[in-house]
């Protein structure tokens, strides 16, 4: 079997072309995919579409809304063998302060530069060109391999909801967010919280008549630091890492001359596999009803932020997967067939799409992936050009040896 395998990566690699994914890496990067942008995704998932048919792999666009749609494409195995999913999404952030054209990818001496090359364009063209080797080796796999491009990661998540309504179904997915090559086998969770307190505006003058909201607040946060913190922070994973607190935001009155009858406190609140949800809102709601016990004149209200907000019955669950499943073994034996070496196994630092995958799909979910996440969003987004070919071959020789041939 490892001879075979040993013949397999040969003949793959010889259907991989660094430059050819450069190419698709600078197509779709051209192709913009922020908000603002009318049907936002949908050119991204027609380039993929097309890129597909050519490649003779099935594939099909799938309406999601607004006139942006999802694109799904299979290898369709010989009967008996596994399913892999290798998924990404579409959607970027704007260009913001991006110097020069951030739609036309720079090539310089060890990175490509552009909107999208990382988060995450690049890891799309990877899976893609892997799908495309396998094909044209003529490699008979007995289970499938799925692609999934989806819209929307970066707002609400929609394309993957999408998938998980259609009842999708695989053995493992791949999300080919930037690890650094690393495997990423968990993430916490998150939700952002706003906090309303209410209080009574009068005159500066006359201040004792009326109710501060902004001391409300400062006595919520002053119980949170003294009751809440310590415990959030005891919650811990030995991936992952701690639990996590953030006041991000707090506004407050009008002018100094007036009783601010109004606060609004926004929270970060994250968390590692094991905290219940329904706990993390009863923790704040404890603390409100205690302070309303102590002051009358205490008046707050908890919701979820409207941008962090999904449909009902959805979170931005925690990503967990056992560290010895077999994707992550064989993902590890597939680095280490092309880079000599062993990846780490570690916490991805932001959330992903492949927090709904393995809560609400049921599939075991792991996030591997070329590049740096620190350089997403920002006005030097860069892909590493050095892990453009490691990735894709990782994604290549996995998906053979996970569904078999």
């Amino acid at each position: 079997m490892e001879k075979n395998m040993s013949h397999v990566v040969e003949q793959i690699k010889q259907e991989i072309s660094l430059d050819s994914i450069i190419g698709i890496i600078s197509d779709m990067v051209a192709i913009p995919s922020y908000p603002g942008i009318e049907k936002q995704e949908t050119g991204v998932a027609e380039y993929i579409h097309e890129f597909f048919k050519k490649e003779g792999i099935d594939s099909e666009i799938i309406p999601v809304a607004d006139g942006r749609s999802n694109v799904i494409a299979r290898i369709k195995g010989t009967g008996g063998g596994k399913t892999l999913m290798l998924t990404g999404h579409l959607d970027t952030v704007p260009p913001y302060d991006m110097p020069g054209d951030p739609l036309k990818v720079q090539r310089q001496e060890r990175i490509l530069i552009g909107r999208g090359v990382v988060d995450m364009k690049g890891a799309l063209a990877c899976m893609m060109a892997a799908m495309a080797a396998i094909k044209r080796c003529g490699i008979q796999l007995k289970g499938d391999v799925v692609f999934a491009g989806v819209i929307d990661e970066e707002n609400k998540s929609e394309g993957t909801r999408a998938l998980i309504k259609q009842k999708i179904t695989a053995d493992a997915a791949i999300v080919g967010e930037p690890s650094q090559l690393d495997i990423c086998i968990g993430h916490r969770g998150l939700e952002w919280f706003e906090f309303y307190f209410k209080g009574k505006t009068v005159h500066g003058g006359k201040q004792k008549e009326g109710i501060n909201a902004i001391t409300k607040a400062m006595k919520f946060i002053q119980k949170v630091e003294e009751e809440l913190v310590d415990k959030v922070e005891s919650n811990t994973h030995p991936v992952i890492g701690t639990s996590s607190l953030n006041y991000g935001y707090i506004k407050g009155g009008t002018q100094p001359s007036t009783v601010a009858g109004d606060c609004i406190l926004q929270i970060d609140r994250r968390w590692v596999p094991g905290e219940s949800y329904s706990d993390i809102i009863q923790e704040f709601q404890d603390i409100i009803d205690a302070l309303k016990t102590e002051d009358p004149e205490f008046e707050a209200q908890l919701k979820v932020m409207e941008v962090s907000e999904m449909e009902k019955g959805y979170i931005h669950e925690a990503m967990e997967i056992d560290s010895s499943h077999p994707i992550v073994d064989i993902v590890s034996d597939a680095a280490y067939k092309v880079r000599g070496m062993i990846p780490e196994k570690v916490s991805f630092t932001a959330w992903s799409d492949g927090g709904l995958l393995c809560n609400y799909a049921n599939i075991p979910t792991i996030i591997y992936g070329p590049g740096d996440l620190e350089s997403a969003h920002s006005a030097s987004e860069y892909l590493e050009i050095s892990h453009i070919i490691p990735a894709t071959l990782v994604y290549a020789i996995t998906s053979v040896e996970f569904c078999g041939y």
